[in-house]
């Protein structure tokens, strides 16, 4: 059994699987977690990536391995390649002056037509003017930037020389100022927020190998985390998939590159070679757990109560906003509540009106996606939000199609117990996806690996719910 590895260097920990090149079917896994804060030395990652390999069983009989992981982050490297000052990471906000000081600067038609997106906080190039600006003594001592799954693929290689790093198109495409459609660094991008050029890593392609480890394992390009959640998916041109997790993310693969100078589409590439236009909103699992806790229930009960409601809710709108909303971008609104009367005043209506507010959200962020020019053919809902049954029974109806929710249950394949499958049984679609990957890099051909059981939920389309919704949103703005 040839045996390839893939590792999801997220936010929040590590996960490491180990899977059959051939089948995909799952050998052992492991994990760890990563420091709280949105500031964290790279060293912390490399030793949770040692710890969930370790826990994984080893590296023994892995010929080839590959990083997915959390985008934007900043981290900076001096001419030894030592560790500038602590990565910042995609969730830290402090550049969002920056960001708009660059956005007014060039303007934001210029840099979607630049690079596929308008630069937000979370974007690197935002946190390199932040640099430049608070300070100036690190941003002189930087000689190279890259991102976290970039810098812990060249650790793994073994190798210090700068001209080492390498990336691939994904993530390059979330730093601002990578150009998805021309496939080259836009320098001078970069220095205009550095104030001079730096060392950046050379871009891989899909199947191309970052290099290999000091004991022979071949690495490969790398991805960022939602490129590595659709190849996870094996998603195709015009499948789209609606992750709900403590963010809500609406990506779909495109044949064609996004530029959207509105700032709500971000015009990433994928990991295939293909595009992925991603919308992301703030409000999404946790809308859930809010209801749940407002209701006293528990996810069961609340997913139960939210569909003995009828379609609608009978005129109850929640709108979401409950810590800002980023698409929109509303980030000092509110949530709110409208059409509430003597009939809708029961938990039930309240359940129902919460699940179908948090679609709502995410029905805008398809559209948009559509309106870049992806043709929507499939809708895959992921995430911890996509358990509840009254999310996936509601969704076809809110979206106005069809979903397909890939099983979260392993399943056995009869090799003594150990080894498992379909693709992303545990939920693992990141590091699924970076396991794709090693094993395209590997043999050459991309994997086509069974996903496991994927259950599809239908039902009428209401257009009443966004049309309620819309008026309710459009009177929620910033709070006072």
């Amino acid at each position: 059994m040839t045996l390839v590895a893939g590792v999801d260097s997220s936010t929040q920990s590590v996960k490491v699987v180990i899977r059959d090149a051939e089948t995909g079917a799952l050998v052992r896994e492991g994990r760890a977690a990563h420091p709280d804060g949105t500031e964290v030395h790279p060293s912390a990652w490399l030793a949770a990536l040692h710890s969930a390999v370790e826990q994984a069983g080893g590296l023994a009989g892995v010929e080839a391995l590959s990083v997915a992981g959390q985008q934007h982050g900043m981290v900076c490297l001096d001419e030894a390649g030592e560790v500038v000052r602590p990565a910042l990471l995609w969730n830290d906000t402090r550049s969002a002056g920056a960001a708009e000081e660059l956005v007014a600067e060039l303007g934001a038609q210029q840099w979607a037509q630049a690079v596929g997106s308008v630069p937000v906080a979370s974007f690197t190039v935002t946190k390199l003017r932040w640099l430049a600006a608070n300070e100036p003594e690190n941003a002189a001592r930087t000689t190279a930037v890259c991102l976290p799954h970039d810098w812990l693929t060249w650790q793994l290689s073994g190798s210090s020389a700068l001209a080492e790093l390498a990336t691939d198109r994904s993530d390059a495409s979330g730093t601002g100022y990578w150009s998805p459609a021309t496939g080259e660094y836009r320098e001078d991008l970069l220095a205009l927020a550095l104030g001079r050029s730096a060392v950046v890593p050379r871009v891989c392609g899909p199947a191309d190998a970052a290099g290999q480890t000091p004991s022979g394992v071949l690495l490969g390009a790398g991805a960022g985390d939602n490129a590595g959640a659709a190849l996870g998916l094996d998603a195709q041109p015009g499948d789209v998939i609606v992750s709900i997790g403590t963010s809500g993310t609406v990506f779909g693969v495109s044949t064609v590159p996004a530029a959207d100078d509105t700032g709500i589409v971000a015009g990433f590439a994928d990991a295939t070679g293909n595009y992925l236009p991603l919308v992301c909103t703030l409000n999404a699992a946790r809308v859930l757990d809010a209801t749940a806790n407002l209701l006293g229930v528990d996810h069961e009960e609340l997913a139960r109560l939210a569909l003995s409601a009828p379609s609608g809710s009978d005129g109850l709108v929640v709108v979401p906003y409950l810590e800002g909303e980023r698409t929109p971008n509303r980030p000092d609104a509110t949530g709110a509540v409208h059409g509430l009367t003597l009939r809708t005043s029961t938990p039930a209506h309240v359940a129902r009106a919460a699940v179908e507010g948090l679609l709502c959200g995410l029905a805008d962020g398809l559209d948009a996606l559509a309106a870049q020019g992806l043709a929507v053919r499939r809708v895959l809902l992921i995430g911890g939000g996509a358990r509840n049954e009254a999310v996936r029974a509601i969704a076809p109806a809110v979206l106005g199609r069809p979903v397909a929710v890939p099983s979260a249950e392993p399943r056995s394949t009869g090799q003594g117990g150990r080894a498992r499958g379909g693709v992303g049984t545990a939920g693992e679609y990141v590091a699924d996806g970076a396991a794709r990957q090693a094993a395209w890099a590997l043999t050459g051909r991309r994997p086509e690996w069974p996903l496991s059981d994927v259950d599809t939920y239908e039902a009428d389309p209401d257009p009443s719910v966004r049309a309620r919704y819309a008026e309710a949103r459009d009177l929620t703005l910033e709070r006072l």
